[in-house]
């Protein structure tokens, strides 16, 4: 057997080569199971392999085993396993990988060599390819760059378009002149201009957050202002800004020009006010100029154009127009596209023509709602926070504010922009052919509940069907585009060491293989003391352990493990804990992998905090990604006022060791109640 690659021994003079030290970050969104699961398997990867690791878990519970700077001094290479920021900064002059989360627990073993010849992190972020990383580190910042400015801009979306949709529906009322109208003086024209405020700021908020992940905090103000100037069609002459696509351009222009910037050589002493004053300042000045004079008349060019152009149409086909304007009002969601074929729909009005904006008050509510139904019956692939995302889009579509979508167009465009455009046309066309009058220029199921629509019934069978056509193509295409990634984080990936487990310990594998040794070391073991009241923290007791389940599916078995979790005289309300657990799986399913199950419920249905385990011979079918069924279940129930720390440490203590495939086993094979807190004595 080689001996690793690494870089060449120092100091002394023995010829030995020095044993090989890396470093790693995990991190994932949500910040509890794969940050600790992705930790476990590279520690483990690099613990058969003779390699020092040490591994930084940026949780939701905060940094944990944070790398110091003697870490990063002695480390001959870092691996960053993450689907959210990581500050790269403190890794300067470093071999640094960087790959998503699902890597580093499906892949760590090929991570460990890739890291020997990555490339090594310059002061001002940029860095080549890592030769063999497949996509490059190009494409990894420019995909988290873009996740970082969805993340920060959701919030503003979801409260800006959630106080405008309510002052609506409680303050507002039809006019044939102005649409939906609010009284100037109202209590609820001050919500509604708060919720305009945080629409507004949207936009720059999306570019500014962009910018900050690729050029750091110097490039926040150009990308802000950027989207700002994006967003405001004024300054170059155009009726409709370039709204979030705009902001995108701006953010990933201001980011890369920041670098850009960073890489000219200037004078010792200019060079503490570079960040501060003039990386922001000529930042800002080109990258607005820019837009204004290059790119803004341009659009406003373009926009005017088309215009002219849906104009001459007015007098064909019905199907034809409503389809165009449908595929117009989808396409970015209150941007130039949207707003011009929306304000061709208003202008036509007062002409007495309403059939036009009844084509784009079809169409304006599709996309949210159509995305937020996506979210309701493929809930697998969306996470937790884009299923939030979902409802509230959902609601902001029955008030016709089509940018209740705009957060899943950015962070899926590929997938999302082509479904909305497809939904929007056809609702649109079925419109179009059916006669549906606005006499309002506003859309969504709210203006014929307020009595601006004629033709309610095909108004509701056109967006009806818009937003099905929306949600099942969106499905669609999302899975097809996970299958492919899926396939392409496996092909072409060389065979180095020891296979990886990539899926459920026990998957494929005959009944009772590989048990043995672990009922061997059990019983071995099982004469030893065992502190039972001292397992994760004294939650989990002989009481609440459970060899075998009766229990064939999930809804069963969670009731069967909040039976258990009874027996502690810690539960006041059953029915309650059971119905809380099943509402935390309707958000996500807690399945992880490796035929493992960890339920859990955050309510005052108990008065402490308690974990139960049991097992599954056959297997119960949770909706794990991997596919394999929960064997090895674990419940963990906390009180709301226990609920912040304390039930992310325990998920972080099991999740970490649970990817011990030995650890598993030994689980699997203790024979009895006994047996299994002896093996989960070893969580610590």
């Amino acid at each position: 057997m080689t001996s690793p690659a690494g870089p060449p021994p120092t100091g002394g003079g023995s010829g030995e080569q020095k044993r090989l030290k890396l470093l790693a970050v995990t991190a994932c969104p949500t910040g509890i199971a794969h940050t600790y699961m992705a930790a476990e398997k590279l520690a483990q990867a690099a613990e058969s392999r003779g390699i020092d690791m040490k591994v930084e878990t940026q949780g939701s519970i905060g940094a944990e085993n944070v790398l110091d700077d003697n870490d990063v001094s002695t480390a001959d290479g870092i691996i960053v396993a993450a689907d959210k920021d990581v500050d790269l900064s403190r890794f300067v002059g470093k071999r640094v990988l960087t790959v998503g989360v699902a890597e580093g627990i499906h892949h760590p073993e090929q991570l460990i060599e890739q890291v020997r010849s990555a490339p090594v992190h310059q002061p001002d972020g940029a860095s080549a390819p890592a030769a063999g990383a497949g996509g490059g580190k190009e494409r990894s910042v420019g995909y988290k760059a873009l996740m970082n400015g969805v993340s920060y801009m959701i919030p503003f979306v979801v409260v800006g378009g959630l106080l405008i949709a309510i002052s609506l529906s409680l303050g507002g009322h039809t006019d044939p002149s102005g649409g939906l109208v609010i009284p100037k003086d109202s209590f609820w024209m001050d919500v509604n201009n708060i919720g305009v405020i945080g629409f507004t700021l949207m936009v720059p908020i999306l570019s500014g957050y962009i910018a900050y992940a690729i050029g750091d905090r110097p490039a926040l103000v150009p990308g802000m202002i950027g989207g700002w100037i994006a967003n405001t069609g004024s300054l170059y002459d155009s009726k409709a800004g370039a709204g979030f696509i705009g902001a995108i351009v701006t953010g990933f222009l201001a980011g890369y020009l920041v670098l850009w910037i960073k890489k000219v050589k200037v004078p010792r002493f200019v060079q503490p006010i570079m960040p501060i004053i003039v990386i922001p300042i000529v930042a800002t000045t080109a990258l607005g100029l820019f837009f204004i004079y290059v790119i803004g008349k341009p659009i406003s060019w373009v926009f005017e154009h088309l215009t002219s152009w849906l104009s001459g149409m007015t007098g064909t086909s019905a199907i034809l127009l409503g389809a165009i304007l449908g595929l117009m009002i989808a396409f970015d969601m209150g941007g130039p596209v949207n707003k011009t074929a929306f304000l061709f729909g208003a202008g036509l009005i007062a002409t007495g023509n309403q059939t036009v904006m009844g084509m784009c008050a079809a169409a304006i509510p599709v996309m949210p709602l159509g995305q937020g139904l996506a979210t309701l019956i493929r809930k697998r692939l969306y996470t937790e926070q884009e299923r939030e995302t979902g409802l509230a889009a959902l609601f902001m579509g029955c008030f016709g504010i089509s940018e209740g979508a705009i957060p899943f167009a950015a962070a899926r465009p590929a997938q999302v922009i082509p479904a909305n455009m497809l939904g929007g046309a056809v609702a649109g066309a079925i419109a179009g052919v059916a006669g549906v009058e606005d006499a309002v220029p506003h859309g969504g199921p709210i203006v014929a509940v307020l009595g601006a629509v004629s033709g309610v019934p095909m108004f509701f069978v056109a967006v009806v069907i818009g937003t099905v056509v929306t949600a099942l193509t969106t499905v669609a295409l999302v899975d097809i585009s996970e299958r492919k990634r899926r396939g392409e984080a496996v092909v072409g990936v060389p065979a180095v060491g020891p296979e990886p487990v990539l899926v459920g310990a026990g998957a494929g594998r005959a009944p009772g293989a590989g048990t043995l040794v672990a009922q061997k070391v059990v019983r071995e073991s099982v004469a030893a003391p065992v502190a039972t009241a001292e397992v994760l923290s004294g939650y989990l007791t002989e009481q609440t352990v459970k060899t075998e389940l009766d229990a064939v599916d999930k809804e069963a078995a969670v009731r069967e493990m909040a039976g258990l979790l009874a027996r502690t005289g810690k539960v006041a309300d059953v029915d309650e804990l059971v119905a809380t657990a099943l509402r935390r799986e309707e958000q996500g399913t807690t399945g992880l992998g490796e035929e493992i199950a960890i339920p859990h419920a955050k309510t005052d249905a108990v008065s402490a905090p308690v974990v139960g385990f049991a097992r599954s011979a056959e297997g119960i079918e949770w909706g794990s990604l991997d596919g394999t069924r929960a064997r090895l279940v674990f419940m963990i129930a906390v009180p709301e006022a226990a609920a912040g720390d304390e039930h992310l440490r325990i998920l972080a203590l099991l999740s970490r060791k649970l990817m011990d495939a030995g650890f598993r086993e030994r689980l699997t094979a203790a024979p009895d109640e006994r047996a299994v807190l002896e093996v989960l004595g070893e969580i610590r």
